[in-house]
């Protein structure tokens, strides 16, 4: 029988017994970043970010992630951290149906790739 799960890295961020951030990644992709509301501005955001793009940069790869276009402060937040905006869609091909936008960062600080 072959494996079927996927290798995923995952970062939380805890306080105390309350999980407040989770950062997954698989390849090349970031699945998901998110902060509990009551935490945002706290750098808990940058902290699993960073963990997440050393990890990659030791694999030598490039990360994508995909966020919603109407997500100002997400997109900021990347655009901050080096991310590039390389795809815009009208968002027919995700769940929710809402236009988003792909980014992507290199392994080398601030550079992009294709």
């Amino acid at each position: 029988m072959r494996d079927n799960f996927a290798r995923c890295s995952v970062w939380l961020a805890v306080d105390g017994d309350r999980i407040v951030g989770v950062a997954t990644r698989s390849g090349a992709w970031v699945r998901q970043l998110y902060v509990a509301t009551d935490r945002t501005r706290a750098g808990i955001g940058q902290r699993l970010l960073d963990a997440m793009q050393a990890e990659a940069m030791a694999e030598s790869i490039l990360v994508d992630l995909w966020t919603f276009q109407r997500n100002a402060g997400a997109r900021r937040f990347y655009e901050r951290n080096g991310f590039v905006a390389i795809e815009f869609t009208d968002g027919a091909r995700n769940e929710e149906r809402e236009p988003d936008v792909r980014y992507r960062r290199s392994i080398r600080e601030g550079a992009t790739g294709g």
